[in-house]
């Protein structure tokens, strides 16, 4: 397992913002914060790779807009803001060792954090990132190797995965406000604490599923499923509307190309 990753930008606080109010952000903290997040990757298996830093980008960190990953293909994105559109280049160059390489053209938009990959279907959140001709490159890019896209609307939210993730096999953590659950019906869900809005967005990797700190309750509903958390300090990088899945993109090393 490979982990994609790049650094803190300093100019993180000039970051890209759709949903949330613009406060102050301390880029020498959320960098920490994400080094730790880093070392927690490394901690369940996965090997890092650092992406060439952008420190011009404020976005730069959010790597999983950049691509999306199957096993045997990756989709270069287009992402939906322009000042995000030329992060994408380093993020290929990478990918190009591992995969195949299929790329989403304009005038299609498409962000990696709109994208839900659940067996054979991806799940393709219809946002202000990413457009309907968005989803239809991706349904063409995919389709020869048996997926298919499921276009999906979202209620005031940043991305899909800002609204639900996957926790392997078979459950999604989702936000019924922002997503209807019924759309994944080949998992069954279970819903954050209504005062955790932004709690779906988890991360899972050797069944140890990642979650933000920030969000204690949604925590206690995961561990009384049985799902083995590890609680991750994120909340200064929160403020830049980040994810735990944004900051990294996983791939499986033993089916790269």
């Amino acid at each position: 397992m490979i982990a994609l990753t790049r650094a803190v930008s300093p100019h993180l606080a000039a970051c890209e913002l759709m949903e949330l109010e613009r406060v102050p952000i301390d880029a020498g903290r959320a960098a920490e914060q994400h080094r730790r997040y880093v070392q927690a990757l490394a901690q369940l298996g996965a090997r890092i790779e650092a992406l060439a830093p952008l420190p011009e980008h404020p976005d730069g960190v959010f790597v999983e807009d950049t691509a999306v990953i199957l096993p045997e293909v990756a989709v270069i994105t287009r992402p939906g803001v322009a000042s995000r559109q030329a992060e994408v280049e380093s993020t290929a160059v990478a990918l190009a060792r591992y995969r195949a390489l299929r790329r989403i053209e304009a005038p299609a938009c498409l962000d990696g954090g709109d994208v839900l990959c659940i067996g054979r279907t991806l799940y393709v959140g219809l946002s202000r990132r990413s457009n309907a001709a968005g989803a239809a490159a991706l349904a063409s890019a995919i389709a020869p190797f048996g997926y298919r896209v499921c276009p999906v609307r979202l209620r005031g939210c940043l991305h899909l995965k800002s609204a639900v993730s996957l926790i392997p096999p078979e459950r999604v953590l989702v936000n019924a406000g922002w997503v209807d659950p019924a759309i994944f019906t080949s998992a069954s869900a279970i819903e954050v604490a209504a005062d955790e809005p932004a709690a779906a967005n988890t991360l899972t990797l050797s069944r140890t599923t990642l979650v933000s700190s920030s969000y204690p309750r949604t925590v206690e509903r995961l561990e009384a499923e049985g799902i083995q958390v590890r609680q991750l300090e994120v909340d200064e990088l929160h403020k830049a509307e980040a994810g735990i899945t944004c900051m990294s993109l996983i791939l499986d090393e033993s089916s790269a190309a």
